[in-house]
């Protein structure tokens, strides 16, 4: 297959790429992405993208078309239902739209499962049977890959991880305080940098964390050099991580979970507080089951979960 064409819908950017996959590699071959914001109303951005559709496949129409978007949607029906992140995008019929402007079979996937998929086929969770991806990057999901198949559950909700409460109290993630998104996310840990700013100045410390700073890049960057109040925030991050994988580990007894984003770009800081935590807290015998690995696909990983959602299309069955 040379004409796989992915769509990764985000709130920043939106991207369009062919890939190729032969047997078990699946690469890209060309990519196309512009800024969302560009093209605010739906109608346009799908017109853009069936436009960029066109200039990467000039030979021909796609052999089949995914669609990586985060959720709400309804995959079944190839609906984007109002996600957060793209204002006016209410029961936008995607796949339909594509379908049928291409003549190709296309297939609609929350962006989490999108990636579960692609690190189970390609990446960190080949030859596994029981996986969970997380995301780890502005927000905290999950995809779940259990018995051999993509799970989305009765309504397609399945592993909405990061509504899970950690604490009664803490950083404020998917409407909730406390939360593993909350703790474990881009913007909770800027909640928790915020916080322990605050507190400094309240003491009347100047500590190297600045308003300017106050997200997790920095403050994994602070932690590396040393710094105590972020080494510290970076230690609460990862006994938090390790309790929510804790929770997977007990009721999915999987094989591997693989993180990305923040998780995968620190892995050698978040990963010994983490598995310890883990130990102290799941089932001895499905610890020993289960290993925590970065995402292998790395920042290719959004491009690389849509094609996966092509080969979706193509092969529900067999993929999902």
């Amino acid at each position: 297959m040379e004409r796989l064409i992915g769509l990764d819908i985000g709130g920043t950017k939106s991207a369009v790429v062919r890939g190729a996959c032969h047997g078990d590699t699946l690469r890209v071959t060309a990519r196309e992405a512009f800024p969302t914001a560009e093209c605010p109303a739906p109608g346009d951005a799908l017109a853009r993208m069936a436009a960029l559709i066109d200039k990467l496949c000039p030979e021909g129409a796609p052999e089949a078309i995914g669609i990586s978007c985060g959720g709400p949607l309804d995959s079944a029906r190839g609906l984007i239902l109002s996600p957060p992140n793209l204002p006016g995008w209410d029961h936008v019929p995607v796949a339909r739209y594509f379908a049928e402007r291409f003549a190709a079979p296309a297939a609609l996937q929350n962006d989490a499962n999108a990636c579960a998929v692609a690190e189970w086929r390609f990446g960190a969770g080949r030859g596994t049977r029981h996986m969970a991806f997380l995301t780890c990057g502005t927000g905290l999901g999950a995809g779940l890959i259990l018995g051999g198949r993509l799970y989305g559950g009765a309504s397609g909700m399945a592993g909405e991880a990061g509504h899970i409460r950690l604490e009664r109290f803490g950083p404020v993630g998917y409407g909730k305080a406390g939360s593993f998104e909350g703790f474990c996310s881009g913007g909770g840990i800027a909640q928790l940098a915020g916080q322990a700013l605050a507190a400094a100045r309240q003491r009347g410390e100047r500590i190297a964390l600045e308003d300017t700073l106050c997200d997790a890049k920095s403050v994994f960057a602070l932690a590396r050099s040393g710094d105590p109040p972020c080494l510290a925030i970076v230690d609460t991050v990862a006994r938090s991580l390790g309790r929510g994988l804790a929770v997977l580990i007990d009721i999915l007894n999987l094989e591997v979970i693989v993180a990305g984003g923040i998780y995968a770009r620190n892995a050698d800081l978040l990963y010994p507080a983490a598995w310890e935590t883990v130990q102290a807290e799941a089932l001895p015998a499905a610890v020993r089951a289960c290993r925590l690995a970065p995402a292998a696909l790395g920042e290719a990983i959004g491009d690389m979960a849509a094609l996966s959602a092509a080969l979706g299309a193509l092969y529900p069955e067999e993929m999902l």
